[in-house]
């Protein structure tokens, strides 16, 4: 049973990030702006995105998008819940990296729900100005499910970088 406590991770995500979309949708009309914070640092705005990060891949045929936006999704999002509940895993991941995969697992399939019941439209609604970082005065609008993505990719980073650091550090103990 202890190996499917980080699924509770996921699905929280996904139902965090599902009924944040629903209501964006309910609520805000579609390419509009319904809430501005912070001197407009923050919009909440409704738009719908048909690609995948930063409009990618938005020209490819109906039947291409199938495969990548949601064929390919649905298998490396099975994988990953099967590393999370397996007890032979691929590789050793820590306790945490394990909840990581959760996370992954929670956003990727948030984002998959939207390309499949809502006909590939990405629910998007925060949209933030950067001042000209990147050359773009706002940053590409995102979702619950993308900041979950970012997030735990991050944290896979460093946690991989502190499991190295350990690692060395014990070998050189272990060779004094």
């Amino acid at each position: 049973m202890k190996r499917y406590k980080p699924l509770i991770l996921s699905f929280a995500i996904i139902v965090i990030d599902q009924i944040s979309k629903t209501w964006i949708v309910n609520h805000i009309e579609e390419n509009t702006i319904g809430y501005s914070f912070f001197g407009g640092f923050l919009d909440i705005i409704h738009v719908t995105n048909n690609a995948v990060a930063f409009s990618m891949g938005q020209g490819l045929s109906l039947n291409i998008r199938a495969v990548l936006f949601i064929l390919i999704p649905i298998i490396v999002l099975a994988y990953i819940a099967k590393i999370i509940v397996s007890n032979k895993r691929p590789v050793e991941l820590s306790n945490f990296q394990v909840w990581i995969l959760a996370g992954f697992l929670g956003g990727g399939a948030g984002n998959l729900f939207d390309r499949i019941f809502r006909h590939f439209e990405v629910v998007d609604f925060m949209s933030n100005r950067v001042y000209g970082l990147f050359g773009l005065e706002r940053w590409p609008t995102w979702n619950f499910a993308d900041a979950t993505v970012v997030i735990c990719g991050i944290l896979m980073f460093i946690s991989i970088i502190d499991e190295e650091i350990k690692t060395k550090k014990n070998k050189e103990i272990d060779h004094e």
